[in-house]
């Protein structure tokens, strides 16, 4: 049994995508997912399992209407689905009147049920959120029924709000896989049998890292999965060190180099860390010119002479300031409080 397992596709997002590619970036989510359609029927994949957040928020009709065209071209692939903390039903939802395809297969009741594939020898659970939080462990007490050989569970969550989870009680619920979402990031539990594929494609500039989806077989003696890449772009954080003679056209330059090096296509937050020169200031804005770039953080601190400005000041508020910094690191904490208040000091005296 071939399945690919899919999940945080938010569908309706309009993520955060930088200059150049946000008025598309909306598409592109769109896009992917029905890339991995395409996929599904190529491979003539089994089962296509979605563990939640389908789309962003409440689907609109039309949105759902899109999204059950491309279930419907499937001619061999069986969809089964669930509702999570993004898409939620509510009393209002259109899930709740939606006539999905013959080949889709939604559990959005809001207690676990199941699906039955006696062609595939199996049967895949779960159940949808009914609301934003959940903060009850509710896998923690699930078991498989024993319908089929082979069982499958969709599970949606794994933080305090979200229905906690115990991976050590997920690992003896007796499931062949649990495909998990919630999670943006892929990462596995429990080899081959608890997985979060991770979110299609970025939504936030703070999911950083690949992106993509799972695709698994399941046989009579056991199972495989392999992580399938397939974003069109990431969101990269670049962190640069600057010297004390750095210029904003100098670090211009380096982003730039790093931004190719990188790759032209991806979405970049730059942080400038470590001293500069007392008497420069990096124009953050002119930075942010230098490509696709949604944000330019400065972290850095002027590089002060700080002996010789207590040798100076030791008998006035300044002095008696860098006195209580004695003995600090620099680079520490404690350093970047010593340079933010002889800034200030200083400031105040122009």
């Amino acid at each position: 049994m071939k399945f690919i397992h899919i999940a945080d596709v938010h569908l309706g997002a309009q993520p955060d995508a930088g200059p150049l590619y946000s008025k598309g970036r909306a598409q592109e989510i769109w896009d992917t997912f029905e890339k991995v359609i395409h996929v599904c029927e190529e491979e003539k994949i089994d089962l296509l399992l979605i563990a939640g957040d389908l789309f962003h928020r409440q689907p609109l009709m039309r949105e759902l209407k899109e999204a059950d065209y491309l279930f419907s071209g499937l001619t061999h692939t069986k969809v089964v689905l669930i509702a999570g903390n993004h898409d939620y039903i509510r009393e209002d939802s259109y899930y709740k009147t939606f006539t999905w395809s013959s080949n889709v297969f939604p559990l959005f009741a809001e207690t676990p049920e199941y699906v039955d594939f006696p062609e595939l020898d199996t049967a895949v659970y779960g159940f949808s959120y009914h609301k934003k939080e959940i903060r009850e462990p509710l896998y923690d007490g699930l078991r498989s029924g024993g319908i089929r050989p082979i069982e499958i569970l969709l599970a949606h969550g794994g933080d305090d709000s979200h229905i906690p989870i115990d991976r050590r009680a997920l690992s003896t619920l007796g499931f062949d896989y649990v495909a998990m979402g919630h999670i943006h990031k892929p990462q596995a539990l429990e080899k081959n049998r608890i997985i979060y594929s991770g979110a299609l494609e970025p939504i936030d500039k703070n999911d950083t890292g690949s992106h993509g989806y799972i695709k698994g077989e399941i046989t009579e003696v056991g199972g495989r999965t392999w992580w399938i890449p397939c974003a069109r772009r990431e969101y990269i954080h670049l962190e640069i060190p600057v010297e004390k003679d750095d210029t904003t056209g100098r670090l211009r330059d380096e982003i730039v180099r790093l931004m190719e090096e990188h790759g032209d296509e991806n979405i970049y937050k730059i942080i400038l860390t470590g001293s500069r020169s007392a008497d420069i200031l990096f124009d953050t804005k002119r930075l942010e010119s230098a490509g696709n770039i949604t944000e330019v953080v400065d972290k850095t601190f002027p590089a002060y002479d700080i002996s010789r400005l207590y040798e100076e000041n030791k008998n006035n508020i300044l002095g008696r300031y860098i006195g209580h910094f004695f003995g600090c690191e620099e680079g520490s904490a404690e350093y970047e409080a010593l340079c933010e208040g002889v800034e200030a000091l200083l400031d105040s005296r122009n």
